[in-house]
């Protein structure tokens, strides 16, 4: 990619936290941190579910999809994030490109796939007596190679999009890690076709995702008032909290972050909220899963008897 006939930079500039070593190291050790939780857990979530039969569930698959999702987003930005905070603040042109084509597919694919598991989750509360034929396995495979497929394809004509554009000036990124936007001032061919594809990705892929899941907890939350009892009500909406806590704070940063500046808001203030959705979010989901749900609990507590105390 470096050696594209239409670009003369070879490497990109990413945006400092600091230049003080004292914050750099402060800095370092808080996101090696974050890596280490998110990798951790995310990779515990995926052994528990997949040894324990009981969890064998549509609701547990798509749990695994968006840690696995989770695993690839953390190791596509942090690791060069903490090589920038002890070394250089470069990214070479292939690396930058290959940042943004996994980032961006992650992220795709997790908006699909919260919408999925909202789906799930009213079939489930709000059909229960056809849930498993809704949401049977081949189902499940289908709309979980769906999600992968759709963010696959939107991100691979994204990219070819912007491998086209030709950088032969500044190479300062606006940021602290690669994304297709902030490339746009650095080029020096038209960027018109590039700007309406995104916006109009961003408003499919966030708003359209986004009214969909409000839909799907729309009716949940209906047919949970709709039981008579306090303890059925209860344990009809502990099936569905974890994943709209996650939902809220993912959608709330992502739709602050790609839609606000397409109506002409700063990205200045973004990106204090991209550290959230690249470092902190990966880190926090399998907490949020495994504190509030009882059978993740209980299967962690089997696996890892010295969490029993």
């Amino acid at each position: 990619m470096a050696s594209n006939n239409h670009s003369g930079v070879t490497e990109f500039i990413l945006q400092s936290f600091s230049e003080n070593p004292h914050v750099q190291m402060l800095l370092f050790s808080l996101f090696l941190g974050l890596l280490l939780v998110a990798l951790t857990g995310n990779s515990l979530i995926i052994t528990v579910i997949c040894l324990n039969p009981s969890l064998h569930t549509p609701m547990y698959f798509f749990l695994i999809n968006l840690a696995l999702l989770d695993i690839v987003s953390t190791c596509t930005v942090v690791p060069k994030l903490l090589q920038n905070l002890v070394s250089k603040n470069t990214i070479s042109y292939g690396g930058c490109m290959a940042q943004i084509y996994f980032l961006t597919w992650c992220l795709v694919a997790e908006l699909l796939l919260f919408t999925a598991m909202a789906y799930d989750r009213y079939a489930a509360i709000c059909q229960p007596l056809h849930y498993s034929t809704i949401m049977s396995k081949t189902a499940c495979c289908l709309i979980a190679s769906a999600v992968w497929a759709i963010s696959a394809i939107n991100i691979t004509i994204q990219i070819t999009m912007t491998i086209r554009l030709s950088f032969c000036g500044p190479n300062a990124i606006d940021d602290f890690f690669c994304e297709i936007t902030p490339l746009f001032p650095l080029s020096c061919t038209s960027t018109d076709v590039n700007s309406a594809m995104i916006f109009a990705a961003d408003m499919f892929f966030a708003i359209f995702t986004y009214l969909l899941i409000l839909v799907s907890y729309g009716f949940i939350i209906s047919s949970i008032l709709k039981i008579q009892t306090k303890e059925g009500k209860k344990k009809a909406f502990s099936t569905c909290s974890s994943h709209l806590i996650v939902v809220t704070m993912y959608c709330c940063t992502i739709l602050y972050i790609y839609i606000l500046p397409a109506f002409g808001q700063s990205l200045k203030k973004g990106k204090i909220a991209a550290l959230f959705y690249t470092t902190v979010a990966p880190a926090l989901n399998p907490l949020i899963y495994s504190l509030r749900n009882k059978d993740v609990k209980i299967a962690l507590k089997k696996l890892c008897p010295f969490l029993r105390k």
